[in-house]
């Protein structure tokens, strides 16, 4: 990967800059979706961990002026967003699952969600192993029979275990690593399709 003499960027962190995004992590929601086809016109759509708000952004573009962004965070997003993203300062899992399907279920749950690292691979893994699996369950919850959840989480002992879950909720449990990750992390995303009902 091409770096630029600005520390801490690179090409997809000038990319994102040029093109409007508050940050270069919509490139990996956009490798997966273009993978798999995950957001569509008129969809539903769950952004756990929204800020800064490039995902919540994408996902807007894709669902189209007739579709709805439930976009959550504990942190106000700068971003100006268009009309159908609801953009909500909260803690997701405080949430009630029957407010948030209020107006329907939600074919696709998003979370980009990672603790804030203590260095100690261990320990970060096992906090993002939690957040993902709290972002798990709340897709159980709020998805649409059929619907997607893309969760990241930090590679571990836990991976497995996580994985295993997301094959028992979904028809199809994938693990991706979008080239947008920098080479020294070690997230990947796990990506349920076909929720099963």
């Amino acid at each position: 990967m091409r770096r630029s003499n600005r520390r801490g960027r690179d090409r997809f962190s000038d990319r994102a800059q040029k093109e409007g995004y508050p940050a270069r992590s919509v490139y990996k929601l956009e490798e997966i979706d273009r993978r798999l086809g995950l957001l569509r016109r008129g969809q539903r759509c769950l952004d756990l961990g929204a800020s800064p708000g490039s995902w919540s952004l994408y996902a807007a573009e894709r669902v189209g002026e007739r579709g709805k962004v439930l976009a959550i965070d504990l942190n106000e997003a700068k971003t100006q967003f268009p009309p159908q993203v609801d953009y909500r300062v909260a803690d997701a899992f405080a949430a009630n699952a029957e407010e948030l399907v209020a107006e329907g279920r939600f074919d696709v749950v998003l979370s980009d969600m990672a603790p804030s690292t203590t260095g100690k691979r261990d320990l970060d893994q096992y906090r993002s192993y939690e957040l993902f699996m709290r972002a798990l369950n709340l897709s159980i919850e709020v998805l649409r029979p059929g619907g997607s959840f893309v969760g990241k989480i930090f590679q571990g002992p836990d991976f497995e275990a996580a994985r295993k879950e997301v094959a028992q909720h979904f028809e199809q449990a994938r693990i991706l690593r979008p080239k947008a990750t920098r080479d020294v992390s070690y997230e990947v995303f796990l990506v349920g399709t076909r929720a099963r009902a």
